[in-house]
């Protein structure tokens, strides 16, 4: 067997902290979502055994949260399963049973949109009128043949036009507008319907992308996102049971819920305020105080690690990097922070005592008329609502009941969290009023949302390429630190994941998964020869 002896000078090295004493590394996961848990799970696996999760709330999932009403489930988060074919989390739920009830109607192939594609879409405008099932196929042909131009720009290297300003909303806008507009077919009255469902479209399109509006989101690299093959999936029984498998080989002492980490002080080497901040901290045993990385916790706490895996939004570190990092984060990281973006997409539930829609119905979509010429998609404060950009119809009733689910985005999501429920629902159900035409539509019994937004543990919902940010950047975002290579400065101090930081998966369930394996991948590596002696 290999000999485990480490040099009692080895000063130089970068491990000595760790090796020096023959122990283990202490390694601390801040998040209990998908990549916290996907870390330590790995890590633990590995044979690492002083692992901690600090989570803030009191629940484990992050950003999956499952809630069940009655016999059914709701996601006020994760949904979707998106892709089969080397999905980990698609591979979880098979291997765990979980999708054997999932119904036609709960699976999608292709290009995923926010709703099911069994059924059929009802487009109404506000006047109460429904868009003619054959203008909509038309202009959806037309909307998908100018979203597969928007992925060629990344995909094929084309230079984007001035005209554009390198956004996916401006580009699409203008040249389904110019199509449509020079269209010898169609009359002026369905040209003009035709132009109102672009801004509906787009509507649609920022609440997958979680974007205030797809003005934002940048077209030279909307390309890069990658799509997994195969179909998509819903859970029936919640998302949250692929959190409950990857915390099931975790033991119940590794994680602190309820544990709000203040700060994150690291590379002691170039930082004497660490010593101080130790020196202080009467309960840390002698041999901590040298420690590369003290994690400061809201209750006071200072706990000693070698390495700390950050697995926090990127909303969380753009309203906090400043205070969660000592010393700062260098320019380059705070930069990248700086340039993606995240955004809120909620979801609103509505439950009523009877369907008040048809049995083909799978979604009702609303359509403004008067947005035909509008640019901006930002309403005044008391107009939020118009951001709804559709319901969809919870399918199979015998597992839902009879639920809409509705989705709102941006900025007008974060004013819709600020509404009562009574406010909220009166208002959806006006809308509905209003677009079906039924003036009879009771208020729902009962109504579910979510808040994304306004939580102080995610300031949204996932990320996107803002206009100005590249795949560069969720690469340095990713970048663990210090980033010098030097004898004297332990590597991998401070580590970063979470979906933000995968460059082709960003904003999905399986980056976030992906993202905590390869932190600890890092980690198992660069310990391989002390996991070997130990084993």
């Amino acid at each position: 067997m290999q000999s485990c002896e480490i040099s009692a000078d080895s000063t130089d090295d970068p491990l000595s902290s760790g090796l020096r004493r023959k122990r283990q590394p202490r390694i601390v996961v801040i998040g209990a979502g998908l990549a916290g848990l996907s870390a330590a799970k790995a890590l633990l696996e590995s044979g690492f055994t002083d692992v901690t999760i600090l989570e803030a709330t009191d629940r484990i999932g992050g950003r999956v949260q499952s809630v069940k009403l009655g016999h059914a489930t709701f996601e006020l988060g994760a949904t979707w399963i998106h892709g089969s074919h080397g999905n980990p989390v698609y591979h979880l739920a098979e291997d765990n049973g979980l999708l054997e009830e999932t119904t036609d109607g709960e699976r999608s192939v292709g290009r995923i949109s926010l709703y099911s594609k069994n059924g059929v879409a009802y487009h109404l405008t506000n006047s109460g009128q429904r868009i003619p099932k054959d203008v909509v196929e038309e202009f959806s042909d037309l909307y998908n043949e100018v979203y597969n131009l928007t992925q060629e720009f990344f995909q094929r290297g084309k230079p984007v036009n001035a005209e554009s300003q390198n956004s996916v909303g401006v580009f699409t806008r203008d040249v389904v507008r110019k199509r449509v507009k020079a269209d010898p077919d169609d009359t002026e009255a369905v040209k003009r319907l035709k132009l109102a469902m672009i801004q509906q479209y787009l509507k649609v399109e920022s609440c997958e992308s979680s974007s205030h509006s797809m003005d934002e989101v940048s077209l030279s690299e909307f390309g890069e996102w990658t799509e997994i093959p195969g179909a998509h999936h819903i859970i029936p029984c919640g998302f949250i049971k692929i959190v409950e498998i990857l915390a099931r080989s975790i033991p119940e002492s590794v994680i602190q819920l309820r544990k709000p980490v203040k700060c994150i002080h690291w590379n002691q080497s170039v930082s004497k305020e660490i010593e101080t901040v130790a020196d202080h901290n009467s309960d840390l045993p002698e041999e901590d105080k040298g420690s590369d990385v003290f994690v400061e916790c809201e209750d006071c706490e200072f706990i000693p690690a070698d390495h700390v895996i950050v697995t926090v939004s990127l909303g969380v570190l753009k309203k906090r990097h400043e205070s969660l990092f000592h010393p700062r984060l260098p320019e380059e990281k705070v930069m990248a922070i700086e340039k993606l973006g995240i955004n809120t997409t909620d979801k609103i539930f509505l439950e009523f005592e009877e369907p008040f829609w048809s049995s083909e119905c799978n979604s009702i979509q609303f359509v403004w008329e008067d947005e035909a010429e509008s640019e901006s998609l930002t309403y005044p404060e008391e107009l939020w609502y118009k951001k709804i950009c559709s319901f969809d119809v919870l399918y199979p009733p015998e597992r839902y009941g009879h639920v809409l689910s509705g989705w709102i985005c941006g900025e007008e999501a974060l004013i819709m969290e600020k509404c009562d429920d009574e406010t909220v629902a009166e208002t959806c159900t006006e809308m509905l009023r209003k677009f079906t035409g039924n003036p009879n539509i009771p208020k729902p019994r009962r109504i579910l949302r979510s808040s994304w937004g306004s939580n102080p543990n995610f300031r949204g919902s996932y990320s996107y390429t803002q206009v100005g940010s590249s795949g560069a950047d969720v690469e340095k975002l990713a970048k663990p630190l210090p980033y010098a290579e030097s004898s004297k400065t332990a590597p991998m101090q401070v580590m970063f994941s979470g979906e933000a930081t995968h460059r082709k998966y960003y904003s999905t369930t399986h980056g976030a998964v992906l993202s905590g394996q390869r932190e600890a991948a890092h980690l198992i590596e660069m310990y391989q020869d002390l996991l070997q002696c130990q084993s």
